[in-house]
């Protein structure tokens, strides 16, 4: 029998629409002999939608029109419940619209890659893959990781994180602490989104104010980092789950300024997206034996203590005036799920499909191993528990 495989994309996020090409390139992918592909879009409003006409990304160009011929549907917080419902019952029949094997979460940003909707799948006991939703939440929230990477001896760049009620508060303070913790040139970001949404850099103390604005907009979390002046930005992919994974070849994006843009990654030349496919890139990137074994290294060892799953792209910065290498950020569901990457270390788009679903089913059966109740009824001791007992 064929596998269902519920595919989620869209969201509640600034990377919609990315999550809807990456989706599209995931969906191509597998293998229609082994694999049955339920398509579940979700709107910038958090409405679910299935139906077959969300398989063509032409329709997206007219959202309105598409909905029309999709079906609005949702799941039920319960467990061991993996089936999806429609919204509009029906009057004779079940309101069930199919039931999913496993789900493929392809949302970037927040409201997915964050965890949100990995908490879903744990409520409903449904097998997924990638990032469970600690790893999701600790890889997306930037200030997060930086305490768990530096924790464990993982190089990252000096940074100085507040939240947005802390600078309208205590403006004057925080930037006489970020000027004399990491200096200029800093780099300002929005703590937990990707695609380098919300993200510009400061060369003194006027511009600096302009960042954090422009950052609080997005987030309530900011984080400012020293800006390495002579950098080379490097990507390497990870594939598998916290006790064993592999790494692909890096990569070398080119970028048209001094920060990798949006439009670098997703808009080349101007032209409609393919997703991350549409980033100029060097692959593999030009780099000596050394520097790519020690950068392959870090993002394995970043992959496993932020106990990851599936595959994740995890970003690093080089300093080139000392040969320094610092983990960046983590992508625990990378745009175009970094295929390209794997591609070319030898590993198939269809394949790295096949792999993904095989690790959320391992999973599933690992987790089903432990225990996470006692069968004591603490109720049915002897003497019970009267109200207002203390524990």
């Amino acid at each position: 029998m064929k596998t269902k495989v519920g595919v989620f994309f869209g969201g509640r996020s600034v990377e919609h629409e990315i999550s809807v090409i990456s989706a599209s390139q995931a969906i191509n992918a597998f293998n229609k002999d082994n694999y049955t592909i339920v398509p579940v879009y979700i709107t910038k409003n958090g409405i679910w939608y299935t139906g077959e006409a969300l398989l063509d990304l032409e329709k997206y160009r007219d959202t309105d029109a598409l909905l029309k011929q999709c079906e609005e549907v949702y799941m039920k917080p319960v467990y061991n419940d993996l089936n999806l419902y429609r919204k509009k019952k029906k009057i004779f029949g079940n309101d069930i619209v199919t039931e999913i094997d496993v789900a493929l979460p392809v949302l970037h940003g927040t409201n997915g890659e964050d965890g949100v909707l990995q908490g879903l799948f744990e409520l409903t006991g449904i097998p997924y893959a990638g990032c469970n939703l600690m790893s999701s939440a600790n890889g997306m929230d930037k200030i997060v990781m930086k305490m768990i990477l530096r924790e464990c001896g993982i190089p990252v760049i000096d940074y100085v994180w507040f939240t947005d009620k802390e600078w309208f508060s205590n403006k004057e303070n925080l930037i006489d602490k970020i000027e004399q913790k990491i200096g200029y040139p800093i780099i300002v970001k929005p703590a937990n989104l990707g695609s380098s949404v919300g993200i510009s850099a400061a060369s003194d103390r006027e511009s600096l104010i302009t960042s954090i604005e422009q950052a609080e907009k997005f987030s309530d979390r900011i984080i400012a980092e020293k800006r390495i002046v002579a950098i080379r930005e490097i990507n390497c992919s990870v594939l598998g789950d916290y006790s064993e994974n592999e790494t692909s070849v890096c990569e070398e994006p080119i970028k048209s300024g001094d920060i990798l843009s949006y439009a670098d990654k997703y808009m080349n030349g101007g032209k409609s997206s393919k997703g991350m496919q549409s980033t100029k890139r060097q692959i593999p990137a030009d780099l000596s034996t050394e520097i790519s074994d020690k950068i392959r290294s870090y993002a394995s060892d970043t992959f496993r203590v932020l106990s990851c799953a599936g595959v994740s792209r995890i970003d690093f910065i080089m300093d080139e005036s000392n040969n320094e290498i610092y983990v960046n950020e983590i992508n625990t569901i990378p745009g175009s799920l970094a295929f390209y990457l794997w591609e070319a270390t030898d590993i198939s788009f269809e394949k790295l499909m096949d792999k993904l679903i095989k690790l959320a089913f391992k999973r599933k059966r690992e987790i089903e191993a432990k225990t996470f109740s006692y069968d004591q009824n603490i109720f049915d001791l002897s003497g019970g528990i009267k109200n207002g007992s203390k524990f």
